[in-house]
């Protein structure tokens, strides 16, 4: 059974006053968001406290803003609970929770397991080819905010030919004026 290709939202171009930087261009958000793909994917919990998340992903829990910031500003991946400040990757909330996190085995049917408060059971982690595809989907999204940012730049090889020609105007006037 193959993976499926995800579809990539839509980047819809927005006025200029509205305009915010895509979180895909902050320096080194790339590297956090697959590393917070693959921890979030791979651990036998699917959720955990934001605390938590950070010291699994870099060994401390010091950094808890950054990551914070990094989960609420890739909602296409990371979804907070209802419960407080846990966190869990989306692909990961569509299992059936019956995953046995200490025989790392499923149990059927869910509904006997479902509902155990602080329990040993979660829902499966994603497997190796789940993690790539969401990883390359996250590639995908950071080459198109590239060249979004490119193609927002179209005007300034414009706007510095349209002052060169102002400038020789001016120049011109100025010396038939001057003499």
């Amino acid at each position: 059974m193959g993976v499926k290709a995800l579809p990539l939202p839509p980047i819809t171009c927005l006025s200029f006053a509205t305009m915010r930087q895509n979180p895909y261009l902050n320096d080194g958000r790339l590297g956090d968001v697959i590393a917070a793909i693959t921890v979030l994917g791979t651990y036998k919990f699917y959720k955990l406290e934001v605390v938590r998340w950070t010291a699994r992903i870099t060994g401390s829990g010091d950094d808890a803003d950054r990551w914070r910031r990094v989960f609420q500003e890739h909602s296409e991946f990371f979804r907070r609970t209802s419960e407080g400040d846990k966190v869990s990757l989306v692909w990961r909330r569509q299992f059936p929770r019956n995953y046995d996190v200490d025989a790392e085995a499923e149990h059927e049917p869910d509904h006997e397991v479902d509902g155990l408060t602080e329990s040993r059971i979660s829902r499966r982690p994603l497997t190796p080819s789940e993690v790539a595809e969401l990883i390359g989907v996250a590639i995908k999204l950071h080459d198109r905010a590239l060249e979004q940012k490119k193609a927002r730049a179209w005007w300034l090889p414009l706007a510095a030919a349209g002052l060169s020609l102002l400038s020789v105007i001016v120049g011109a006037l100025l010396t038939s004026w001057l003499r």
